[in-house]
């Protein structure tokens, strides 16, 4: 097996550890060069992600209350400015989460979005709680992952939630007629996009990135169980392409790498769960090629989509060199190759 730095055209690390970015400086000190959590540097840029950069520009913004803009509003109306969205970014840039304006947040989205009745989460408030007829998978996957990365894994809301992953996620690849009954039948375009006769590829990636933040050792069996489907079926699809036709994208826009991405989602995404469970199946080297020949000659990678303009703050620049998608790329060859 190859080496992984035999894929660089050339070493990108010192650029990342530049102090400009505390949040990749961080992780490359963890996820690339093996700094643990006690080493002096690591505490250093761990403690500089809620004081310089994006997360205070996002943090200065928000409520006391715990939200953006306005509290009805997390979802739809405001995005990407709305709260769950904020949520996510925080979580994606490694903020504090014992931090008490990060906490509010916590609070404030599982007393307005998450269902109360089932433990998944939705886009408009119901009456107590997330309106039960309008939960989504993929929401409910990236709620639960900021939520165990901001260390709510034992409160029994977020086990909640884990358990309605664990009941309700398909892998049906393209089916005649969808399954009766809620939530896969809830009636309305969105929903029939979500839950009809072909498993949301967005919610399969968002709610196995939720069970691969769970430490291993707190894995229930239905917990393992639904990550070993997820990776069979991503790997039946080779991560980003038709199932039943491997010689094509299953969405162009899979191909594209960005950061944040929200709801949506990418090869090197994908790539970046599976890896991190471990897995170096062959049905990944179509996907690890792709991030390999995506390099420039700096071995740096594009960010080549954003929502930026749309966000609280912009994160990096579309169509410049990004550390964050350098970051990812290093990350998954260096575990996929080692």
């Amino acid at each position: 097996m190859k080496n992984w730095r035999s894929c660089l055209k050339s070493d990108p690390i010192d650029w990342l550890l530049e102090e400009n970015n505390p949040s990749v400086r961080y992780r490359t000190l963890i996820d690339v060069l093996d700094k643990d959590e006690n080493n002096i540097e690591v505490k250093d840029s761990k403690e500089k992600i809620m004081v310089d950069g994006i997360v205070p520009k996002i943090l200065n913004k928000q409520r006391v209350e715990g939200y953006w803009e306005t509290a009805e509003n997390y979802y739809i109306r405001t995005k990407y400015k709305g709260t769950v969205w904020q949520f996510i970014v925080l979580a994606e840039l490694y903020a504090n989460g014992r931090d008490e304006r990060i906490q509010n947040t916590c609070e404030f989205i599982l007393e307005n979005s998450q269902d109360n009745s089932s433990g998944a989460f939705a886009y408009y408030k119901g009456g107590r709680g997330g309106d039960h007829n309008k939960v989504l998978s993929c929401l409910t996957g990236n709620m639960l992952w900021s939520l165990i990365r901001f260390e709510y894994l034992e409160d029994p809301r977020v086990q909640k939630g884990i358990y309605w992953i664990v009941k309700y996620q398909r892998f049906d690849d393209g089916i005649k007629i969808a399954p009766e009954g809620w939530p896969y039948i809830i009636g309305s375009k969105k929903g029939e996009a979500c839950w009809g006769t072909h498993t949301c590829h967005m919610g399969v990636v968002k709610n196995l990135k939720a069970l691969t933040e769970i430490a291993q050792n707190k894995r229930s069996d239905g917990v393992k169980e639904i990550i070993n489907k997820a990776a069979e079926y991503l790997f039946n699809h080779h991560i980003y392409k038709q199932s039943h036709n491997l010689g094509t994208a299953a969405k162009q826009e899979w191909t594209q790498f960005g950061f944040p991405l929200m709801w949506k989602i990418d090869a090197l995404e994908v790539l970046d769960i599976l890896t991190k469970l471990g897995y170096k199946d062959d049905r990944m080297l179509d996907a690890i090629n792709l991030v390999i020949d995506k390099q420039n000659e700096n071995g740096r990678w594009i960010l080549e989509k954003t929502f930026n303009g749309r966000m609280q703050a912009n994160i990096e620049q579309k169509g410049k060199e990004s550390k964050w998608i350098t970051l990812f790329a290093l990350r998954v060859l260096r575990r996929f190759y080692s």
